[in-house]
């Protein structure tokens, strides 16, 4: 297993460098730039701040210095280099570093985030249970229903509904924010929502294809009585379609999803990323998209791991 973790980190470093490349020199063919919309600013500013921040080099040029470092000349940063960590100052948000506004804005929408990966998989999983249990019958019809539902619509529906009937009808829940901590309600369900609908359909599946193993008849001709046959037999081998999800969507919903944020003004980094995209902040773009790349990876390499822990079978290569 040791060589094919230290395999997939090489590759998992080679993935993010090519994102980081691919990323910069596309961000750079889009015309225009960050100090472009800046309200009455001389043509002549405007050059000087390129100055200051690299700008006016090649892009070979600008590329070297961002991934590999140097530059300060009174300071236009960079400095260590990505390479080093260093993501340099936002080219819009004077005064912050790209790594500070990761470490201040990651963790609201990690805790938004975590509280909808908890909901996802506590409903999800006895839900697909009882559907594939209940075959063919009413339990399972509704629940079809629901899941059909959490996939069709998308998370603004979910957001504009639910903001609508429990804030702005019942009144009983805050419209946005994370002031209370029934502000979490809301956003949390509408992250939920999707993932929710999705693990169910797929826990669903995947126990309608073991309950009808040899193995669980065996078990229930020994006598085994429903409980243990699902828990202790069919739930470990019906749960690996599931846990082969998990890593893109821990990794999707602990960076936050962007419309959410928005709609429920979550001072999360979802929001933080659309912001830099509008105003064109390039170290800012750059920075988050590198993060969001190496959570991405880190998540399906600890998944393929977990894969192996729940199903000794599995061989790593």
């Amino acid at each position: 297993m040791l060589k094919y973790i230290i395999k997939r980190v090489i590759l998992a470093i080679l993935t993010i460098w090519l994102v980081a490349t691919l990323t910069f020199f596309l961000m750079h063919a889009v015309p225009g730039g960050p100090f472009v919309a800046e309200k009455s600013i001389s043509p002549q500013a405007i050059e000087a701040l390129n100055k200051k921040f690299g700008m006016d080099k090649s892009l070979p040029e600008q590329y070297m210095t961002y991934m590999f470092g140097s530059r300060n000349e009174e300071t236009g940063k960079i400095e260590g280099g990505v390479i080093r960590g260093d993501f340099s100052l936002s080219l819009k948000q004077r005064g912050f570093t790209v790594s500070r506004i990761i470490t201040t804005k990651f963790p609201v929408s990690a805790k938004v985030g975590g509280l909808a990966i908890l909901l996802a998989l506590v409903v999800g999983i006895p839900l697909g249970s009882i559907a594939a249990l209940n075959r063919g019958k009413w339990a399972d019809n509704v629940i079809l229903v629901f899941t059909t539902c959490g996939i069709a619509f998308p998370s603004f529906v979910v957001c504009t509904v639910t903001m609508y009937l429990f804030s702005m009808k019942l009144g009983i829940l805050p419209s946005g924010g994370l002031d209370l901590g029934t502000s979490y309600i809301l956003p949390v369900f509408s992250l939920a929502f999707y993932p929710m609908a999705y693990i169910t359909r797929l826990m669903r599946s995947s126990m309608l294809d073991v309950v009808g193993q040899d193995y669980m008849r065996t078990a229930k001709a020994k006598g085994l009585s429903q409980s243990v046959c699902l828990f202790k037999h069919a739930l470990r081998n019906a749960i690996l379609p599931v846990v082969t999800y998990l890593g893109p969507m821990i990794a999707g919903t602990l960076s936050g999803s962007f419309i959410v944020e928005k709609i429920f003004r979550i001072p999360g980094l979802g929001g933080q990323f659309v912001s830099s995209i509008t105003n064109r902040d390039y170290t800012v773009i750059m920075g988050t998209t590198i993060f969001y790349a190496a959570l991405v990876i880190v998540m399906i390499l600890l998944v393929d791991i977990l894969y192996k822990l729940i199903d000794p079978r599995i061989e790593l290569k």
